[in-house]
């Protein structure tokens, strides 16, 4: 399985540059609006260009045109860029680099190309064909099955790359997977379910039912079913003084319980890249606590890389979180600053002389003249 090494970001969002290694798990730290959003959308981004439907013409346009993606810092070098580096378990690399604009009719046009296997260079754009017809370059080569075929594995793994933040009042909604397929915020959560095998379903029902059940006492069964109209709904039975106890569905569900459900469900389906925004909302702190524990026994048993944005104090106080496993997200004048927390010495000191990482990076990335808001009242 690949797994992404590298990630190099020019006038992306946020970013006016960003260059980072990657490890196996990582955690976005930072002050709200700082973009850890962002840097996850980029990862997406690879995904919408090479999943059904999408492309980079859609991959645009879900973010609303070049403008809006390009960073407001970007001068007089306008284009936007995306390079990643990739290596699998044998050693074996892969480099991925697109830089993109517009043209006069505000239409998305490939700028550079490039994609490398072990330093072999297997496409480089604009060639000869697009200098003959300017008309390719509105597609990248990565979404094209006639000419993705020498490098089928890497758009297979950003096909699998995939991101979860569920909104709990989306899977309440009668009609919430209408036009929806894959939906990261939850509107079509319950219908993948529905959609895996009976045998798959069971097994994985059974693991989620153990797991949520200890974090919610009185939950005794859970399971998945259909109304006459064929739409799936979730079922849980709760303990109390009657002997059968009483059932609920998604709809009485509380946002903790639901969110749960969709984090343990994700962790289960799917070997690719993982993507998760906040997982610590709406839920207890001591079931934040052990999320990261959690998150790594799922590593070593599907090796896939996890990246996940978050400002919980007690998620980060897990002793287990490397400083290499750690981004921290710094707003400036001229676009967000992002570095891994190896980059300040004294982040090292202070962890050996016994401080926790919520303790130190939580400090280092709050607002500045966040006090101030307490004020509020009095203006």
């Amino acid at each position: 399985m690949l797994r992404f090494r590298r990630l190099r970001l020019k006038n992306w969002k946020n970013f006016e540059s960003v260059d980072i290694d990657l490890r196996d798990r990582m955690f976005l730290v930072g002050p709200n609006a700082s973009g850890k959003s962002n840097l996850l959308d980029a990862f997406r981004f690879l995904r919408d260009l090479v999943s059904s439907g999408g492309g980079f013409a859609e991959a645009v346009r879900r973010r609303e045109g070049v403008s809006t993606i390009r960073c407001l810092a970007a001068r007089r070098h306008s284009d936007i860029e995306i390079g990643v580096e990739l290596r699998d378990k044998m050693g074996n690399s892969w480099s991925y680099e697109l830089a993109f604009n517009q043209d006069n009719q505000r239409r998305p046009v490939v700028r550079t190309e490039r994609v490398l296997r072990d330093a072999e260079v297997i496409v480089w754009r604009p060639d000869e064909d697009d200098r003959r017809d300017a008309a390719r370059l509105t597609q990248t080569h990565l979404e094209q099955v006639n000419a993705n075929l020498p490098f089928r594995d890497l758009t297979a793994f950003f096909a699998s790359i995939r991101y979860l933040h569920i909104v709990p009042q989306l899977v309440r909604e009668p009609d919430r997977s209408v036009r929806r397929s894959n939906d990261p915020f939850g509107g079509d959560f319950l219908a993948q379910v529905a959609r895996t095998t009976a045998r798959t379903q069971d097994a994985r029902m059974k693991r989620i039912r153990e797991a949520v059940g200890v974090a919610v006492p009185q939950l005794d069964e859970l399971e998945l079913t259909r109304d006459v109209r064929g739409v799936p709904h979730l079922r849980a039975r709760y303990q109390h003084w009657r002997q059968h106890g009483a059932w609920q569905s998604e709809r009485q569900l509380s946002d903790g319980t639901l969110r749960l459900l969709g984090l343990l469900w994700a962790t289960l389906d799917g070997g690719g890249p993982l993507l998760l925004e906040e997982p610590q909302l709406s839920l207890h702190p001591e079931i934040v606590r052990v999320l990261p524990q959690m998150l790594a026994r799922v590593q070593r048993r599907t090796g896939r890389q996890i990246f996940l944005s978050t400002h919980s104090p007690d998620l980060l106080r897990d002793m287990g979180i490397g400083l290499d496993e750690t981004l921290l997200f710094a707003p400036k004048k001229e676009g967000t600053r992002v570095s891994p927390a190896t980059s300040e010495r004294e982040i090292g000191q202070l962890l050996d002389a016994g401080l926790s990482l919520a303790e130190i990076v939580i400090p280092r990335t709050r607002p500045a003249d966040v006090t101030q808001l307490a004020l509020f009242a009095d203006a």
